[in-house]
């Protein structure tokens, strides 16, 4: 094998395991009862002042982004790390503002760190990037 093989294997490795991490979260976020990462998703975002509703959307959003972030794509991983970065955001904002100890509060913060590398190592050359079809598919004819 040659050596670029490596590096591309190591870094989606390091998107799937993101990606997984993510997606998990996502799924507690759905779990009517208790979690193994502590007490109801629904009690815990009441207890922060949020709604207890607002756990399906920040857990549909992670679950969208893992999503985003395993296909092989610039665009999409990009898409997904920003989501990812727009929800962590909101989560570590909530942890400074909410009298949760630190060990409750370090894993906001540092996977936002790593959705903005993420993010970062996809950013497109030209936003306008985002919005073109992928390359190789022709564009629907009009009628």
């Amino acid at each position: 094998m040659t050596t670029r093989v490596w590096p591309r294997r190591l870094m989606t490795g390091v998107y799937w395991f993101v990606a997984l991490q993510f997606a998990l979260g996502a799924i507690t976020k759905y779990w009517p009862g208790e979690t193994f990462f502590g007490p109801p998703y629904a009690v815990q975002f009441v207890e922060w002042g949020y709604p207890s509703w607002m756990r399906f959307v920040v857990g549909s959003l992670e679950g969208l982004a893992a999503v985003l972030l395993v296909i092989p794509s610039r665009r999409t991983r990009f898409l997904g790390a920003t989501t990812l970065a727009f929800v962590l955001t909101g989560a570590v904002t909530t942890h400074i503002i909410s009298p949760d100890g630190l060990s409750e509060s370090w894993a906001a913060p540092t996977h936002l760190v790593i959705a903005g590398a993420l993010a970062l190592a996809n950013w497109p050359a030209d936003w306008r990037d985002l919005l073109r079809a992928p390359a190789g598919r022709a564009p629907s004819p009009t009628r």
